[in-house]
């Protein structure tokens, strides 16, 4: 009666390691996906902020008035650059907006083959970014629920695994 017990329990403690193998292993999965989600979040906030330059020499001509917009937009890139972090990639979109408005003034400007060329390229790679972007707060939102339900939950509180932010810029936030 003693062996089926002590069996009994050994049995027990395999299927809950391996339960807790299976639980940190898709946990894990589910996070490295979401930074890999993040990596092209990256991406294609370098190639945006890539372009300001591009835009900025196309329109100093036109905007010579608009020079503390242009040098504050040239820093905060170089910051971004620098540090990657969110607050300058949202200061960097609000003065990236505030330069298409300036521009919205210029009919001359916004006719020239160069700038239709480089607005094509910013649709496109702003269109990329919001792709991304919904990948990866997808991605997020899957491991934050599955390290929020029992049982990862307990799992996830063992091996310190962290709730993620979802990728928001300040004028996801206004609207």
């Amino acid at each position: 009666m003693l062996e089926i017990g002590i069996g009994f329990i050994v049995i027990l403690i395999i299927i809950l390691l391996l339960a807790i193998v299976i639980i940190y292993n898709k946990l894990t999965v589910l996070r490295k996906r979401a930074i890999q989600s993040e990596s092209g979040i990256d991406v294609y906030l370098q190639q945006r902020f890539d372009l300001i330059p591009n835009l900025v020499e196309i329109t100093k001509g036109y905007m010579k008035h608009e020079k503390e917009v242009l040098e504050n937009i040239a820093k905060l890139r170089t910051e971004y650059n620098m540090n990657k972090n969110m607050e300058a990639a949202n200061s960097l979109t609000k003065q990236y907006k505030e330069i298409i408005a300036i521009i919205e003034n210029y009919p001359e400007l916004k006719s020239g083959e160069q700038f239709l060329n480089l607005q094509k390229t910013l649709v496109k790679v702003e269109s990329q970014l919001q792709a991304v972007r919904r990948i990866y707060n997808n991605d997020v939102t899957n491991y934050n629920i599955s390290i929020s339900t029992f049982p990862n939950n307990l799992i996830a509180k063992l091996f310190n695994f962290k709730e993620m932010n979802l990728f928001e810029l300040d004028e996801d936030k206004q609207t």
